[in-house]
C-alpha cells in the first residue's frame, strides 16, 4: 500500500515496488500549496473516475497508474477495491487533479494534511 507524508513543502506518495512496476512510475511529489480537499471516500468506487490510462487495471481486482479526464487532466489511483480511499484533490496547475490511495495509515495522512487544506468544504460530490 502507498505511503502519504508530508516533506518539507510536499505531499509524498510513497509506492511499493508493485504498485511502480504497475503504474510504470517512481513516487509522486505535490507541492503542499496545491492541495485542496483532502478526504476519506468510504466506496472506493467513487474515488475512481475517467478512462483508464497507463497503468494497471483489472477490475474488482486493482486500480493502479493514471486515468484520462475529459478535461485534460489526469489523477492517479492505486488502490484494491473493497476498501476505503484516501483522496487529494489539487488545485489545477498540479500534476494530477486527484490522487486516490489506500494508506495503511489514511486516518494519520487525513490529520496531517487537513490543516494544509484551501477547501475544506462540504463532502465532495464524485464527477464522473
Amino acid at each position: 500500500m502507498a505511503r502519504v507524508t508530508v516533506r518539507d513543502t510536499d505531499i509524498v506518495v510513497r509506492l511499493t515496488w508493485r504498485e511502480r512496476l504497475a503504474a510504470r512510475r517512481g513516487d509522486i511529489r505535490v507541492p503542499l500549496s496545491a492541495l485542496r480537499q483532502a478526504y476519506i471516500e468510504p466506496d472506493w468506487w467513487r474515488a475512481l473516475r475517467g478512462a483508464r490510462g497507463r497503468g494497471l487495471w483489472i477490475p474488482d481486482r486493482v486500480a493502479v497508474g493514471t486515468r484520462e479526464l475529459p478535461d485534460h487532466t489526469q489523477d492517479f489511483t492505486a488502490f484494491r477495491p473493497g476498501r476505503p480511499v484516501l483522496c487529494l484533490n489539487f488545485r489545477p496547475a498540479a500534476e494530477y487533479s486527484r490522487i486516490a490511495v489506500q494508506d495503511p495509515e489514511q486516518a494519520e495522512a487525513l490529520r496531517i494534511l487537513t490543516p494544509h487544506t484551501t477547501d475544506p468544504g462540504p463532502y465532495p460530490t464524485p464527477e464522473r
